[in-house]
């Protein structure tokens, strides 16, 4: 019997070693979240391996874009003080999808609005998992989140006094979403900026499907550049923000399959 036990604690260590190596290998190579990055309305607050996107609506009220790993929302309460707000100051969290890095902290605000990409609320409900390659590590399971309102790919919606457009980027979830307010576009996993100052697809990892999520980031520098969208800045949920225009989705889409 103690043989036995000594044998399956070695397989578990053995797992948890290749699980923690697989992850650690997902995110290396990418630039460095910086905590406080600003363009126009938007804000970056660093949690932990995650940023959240703090929108200013005006009124003395903001926006989030996610709501962070921390269930304790430690790094939003502390934004929310250095603006000298309290919890009902946030009016809207706009998901760029429902893993769990990014849906933390929801359950704090319950008098704000949680809205998604339609096909993202089985996925932030607790409905499903998703198909990525690590996605049997999350059970499904009610996640306690409540999407109270849902958006289309280019559904635009006023938040305030800032107006937000919704674009559908699936491939990481099928739902994943990007959100442009003010030349600033909010990525969530569906890209990254590495730290050689390349954009990068989501992490195949954590991902539902690589070839989609580059189809659709390729499909988005498109729509930009035919309607003319300017886009000022970069907001990435696990990479340090950039302020370069169009330029590095441009070489992605030129450079993708």
């Amino acid at each position: 019997m103690k043989k036995i036990l000594k044998i399956t604690g070695v397989v578990v260590g053995l797992l948890v070693l290749i699980a923690a190596a697989l992850i650690g290998s997902a995110f290396m190579g990418r630039s460095k979240i910086v905590d406080g990055f600003e363009s126009g309305p938007v804000r970056v607050v660093k949690d932990g391996m995650v940023s959240v996107a703090v929108l200013d609506i005006g009124h003395d009220s903001i926006a989030l874009v996610d709501a962070g790993n921390d269930s304790s929302g430690k790094a939003i309460m502390a934004e929310l003080a250095r603006r000298g707000m309290a919890l009902d100051a946030v009016k809207a969290i706009l998901l760029t999808h429902g893993h769990p890095d990014h849906i933390a902290a929801i359950r704090l605000f319950p008098k704000a609005e949680v809205i998604a990409l339609a096909d993202e609320v089985p996925v932030a409900e607790g409905r499903s998992a998703g198909n990525g390659p690590l996605h049997w590590l999350m059970p499904t399971g009610s996640t306690g989140v409540k999407v109270t309102r849902t958006l289309g790919d280019g559904d635009t919606l006023q938040l305030g006094n800032l107006t937000v457009r919704a674009f559908a980027v699936a491939g990481h979830t099928a739902g994943s979403a990007a959100y442009l307010t003010e030349g600033v576009l909010i990525m969530g996993d569906s890209a990254d900026m590495s730290s050689d100052g390349k954009l990068t697809g989501s992490p195949w990892l954590f991902s539902d499907d690589q070839a989609t999520n580059r189809a659709s980031l390729s499909r988005l520098e498109g729509r930009l550049t035919d309607e003319q969208i300017e886009v000022k800045s970069w907001v990435f949920s696990h990479s340090g923000a950039v302020s370069q225009g169009l330029a590095p989705l441009t070489a992605f889409a030129k450079g993708a399959p």
